[in-house]
């Protein structure tokens, strides 16, 4: 019988986002949206055991090593999107631990125009590998949904004459 792996927290990130539910969603579950702000390359079969193919590098070509792919494990429209990677890129340094963790987003309209998106990772583990890779997505989430936030914040004439009036910062537990 092998030992159950003592699990640690969630990790949450969460941003508000200065768009309505209907696009934060779009922009996550659909090539163009993803293209437009997150990936250089994206695909996805949005239906429960579909797949969600990404690739960061502009000179790379989704299928080639470096591909990541998330399997889609559950979905609400507009709501909620659960996946876990099937296949992490080849130069990924701890490909192992992500076989037991699996992330779940939530989208929650705020007052109009507003979206809070919420990313919580689950199925870390106490071990120093797993702990490595919730520090590397701790970064990674905050630097995603920052990254999401200026989508909708580009040029902001008053931002830009008033350095207090900033893209609100992700926040992690």
């Amino acid at each position: 019988m092998v030992a159950a792996r003592a699990q640690s927290e969630p990790l949450v990130t969460e941003a508000i986002v200065n768009a309505p539910v209907s696009e934060v969603w779009r922009l996550f579950t659909t090539k163009e949206g993803m293209e437009s702000w997150m990936v250089a390359h994206a695909d996805i079969e949005l239906k429960v055991g579909g797949l969600l193919r990404t690739h960061y590098d502009p000179k790379g070509a989704l299928g080639d090593p470096n591909t990541i792919v998330n399997r889609i494990l559950s979905f609400e429209p507009e709501r909620m999107l659960s996946i876990k990677v099937d296949q992490a890129p080849a130069n990924f340094k701890l490909p192992e631990v992500t076989r037991d963790m699996w992330t779940v987003i939530y989208f929650q309209p705020l007052e109009p125009g507003m979206t809070n998106v919420r990313v919580v990772g689950l199925g870390y583990g106490d071990d120093a590998d797993s702990q490595k890779l919730r520090d590397y997505f701790r970064k990674g989430n905050a630097q995603t949904l920052e990254q999401l936030q200026k989508k909708f914040w580009p040029g902001c004439a008053l931002c830009e004459k008033d350095e207090s009036l900033t893209v609100p910062a992700a926040t992690t537990k």
